[in-house]
């Protein structure tokens, strides 16, 4: 019995061990998915187009999907920071939550800022949103913004 009972052990033991290995492991994978997404945030609330670009690899799509602006490659998606950098100066992004694993997630967030461009109501907007977005070694290949913009609308009065 007690043989059984040593090879049952050590046999708990190897699962144990094999499981604390993979928890390791699995945390620093998420730990840099998190840094990504901590990068996004960062990136857009620099206000500076190329540390957004930064986050993004060469070929991303970034698609802001109720406004239909699709951005192919780097150079655009700078030109589109620009521009919103520009009609909204004080452009802020609120990270709510997130998730990303295997490369594919979301992250949530709220999206303020004065309208000086876009309408030039100088007036005051907050949205919430999601953006999806698949990572492939360490950059963002693809990013969907998804919000309500009849809320900015109403907000700035033009609805």
């Amino acid at each position: 019995m007690n043989k059984y009972r040593s090879v049952g052990l050590a046999v708990a033991g190897v699962f144990l061990l094999t499981a604390l290995v993979g928890m390791c492991v699995s945390s620093k994978v998420r730990a840099g998915e998190k840094d990504v997404i901590d990068d996004w945030v960062a990136a857009w609330n620099s206000h500076d187009p190329d540390a957004v670009v930064a986050v993004f690899s060469r070929d991303a799509v970034y698609e802001d999907v109720p406004l239909g602006l699709l951005n192919h490659g780097t150079d655009e998606i700078r030109a589109f920071a620009e521009f919103f950098f520009t009609a909204s100066p004080d452009l802020n992004i609120k990270l709510v939550r997130s998730h990303l694993e295997d490369g594919h997630g979301t992250i949530e967030w709220v999206f303020s800022g004065t309208d000086v461009g876009i309408f030039g109501t100088g007036k005051r907007y907050s949205v919430r949103g999601v953006t999806v977005l698949d990572v492939h070694h360490g950059k963002i290949t693809r990013n969907l913004d998804y919000y309500d913009f009849a809320t900015i609308l109403r907000e700035l009065g033009q609805l």
